[in-house]
């Protein structure tokens, strides 16, 4: 009766613990994926909104959606002439991938571990997200010792 009562109390605190862990490790996930959604954003003159999604492989990844000024003088529609892959030259200002890989960190309650690309000036950079207490997402683009830091309002 001993070895019963025992055992039941060992099934029963595994899973105590089995779901207390389940239930951390959700609300983790629910913060990281806090910063999913779109965002207005105005940099170097540009006004654009970008679209954070979640991949498989639970990293982030940002992408343009829409340019307020999607068409050049002659009508035509923008590419991103200034990305150092000349692969990716022709992709639309509306279409451009800026951030794959990004990893949250829960110790640091940030966002990071990748490279951010600029458009505008065709140059990539090491990238850290946090929110503000405003609730405007900080993206913080760091190379060779200096960073710039843009702020992103989330859209409903």
């Amino acid at each position: 009766m001993k070895k019963i009562i025992s055992l039941l109390a060992a099934l029963f605190a595994f899973f105590a613990v089995s779901s207390f862990v389940s239930a951390a490790q959700d609300s983790l996930n629910a913060f990281a994926d806090g910063i999913l959604g779109d965002y207005e954003v105005s940099h170097q003159g540009e006004c654009s909104k970008v679209r954070i999604t979640k991949e498989n492989d639970g990293t982030y990844t940002v992408r343009v959606f829409w340019v307020q000024d999607r068409l050049d003088k002659k009508g035509n529609v923008r590419l991103d002439d200034k990305n150092p892959d000349k692969s990716l030259r022709n992709v639309e200002c509306d279409n451009i991938v800026i951030v794959t890989g990004l990893k949250y960190n829960a110790e640091k309650q940030k966002w990071g571990d990748a490279k951010i690309y600029d458009p505008t000036r065709g140059i990539k950079a090491n990238v850290v997200c946090d929110f503000r207490p405003d609730g405007l997402l900080r993206v913080k683009g760091s190379l060779l010792g200096f960073s710039q830091s843009v702020y992103w309002k989330k859209l409903q």
